[in-house]
């Protein structure tokens, strides 16, 4: 791990989160932001910035941008925010506004073992 980036209680669900997440994971952090820029969701916008904080992370440390890629993405629930709806013959019903916690991990891929290039 060379940097990782958090973005905590966002307001959107992991699981609309977690398909634009494997479309991204395991690729050059130039190729995610192209590729994130690409898609039209939500949760694209909100990994695009999530990755330029972890690839500033990155540079403060003396890394290139060109040599990094994603090891590690995660997207974890967080508090739900309940709210309520009335419903017919005086009830009500829950609303549950979901949160989640973003997580970037980034490591360089020019690693050596045995003079063989591992990612």
């Amino acid at each position: 791990m060379v940097s990782k980036a958090i973005a905590k209680y966002i307001r959107i669900s992991p699981t609309k989160v977690r398909p634009v997440m494997k479309l991204v994971k395991g690729d050059n952090a130039n190729i995610a932001f192209v590729k994130l820029g690409l898609i039209n969701k939500k949760g694209a916008g909100l990994l695009t910035k999530v990755l330029k904080s972890a690839v500033a992370n990155a540079k403060v440390k003396g890394y290139e941008e060109a040599t990094l890629f994603i090891s590690k993405i995660i997207a974890n629930p967080g508090p739900v925010l309940k709210r309520s709806r009335s419903a017919s013959f005086g009830r009500a019903s829950m609303i549950r506004k979901r949160t989640s916690h973003i997580l970037i991990e980034l490591d360089t891929s020019l690693k050596l073992i045995e003079g063989v290039k591992v990612r």
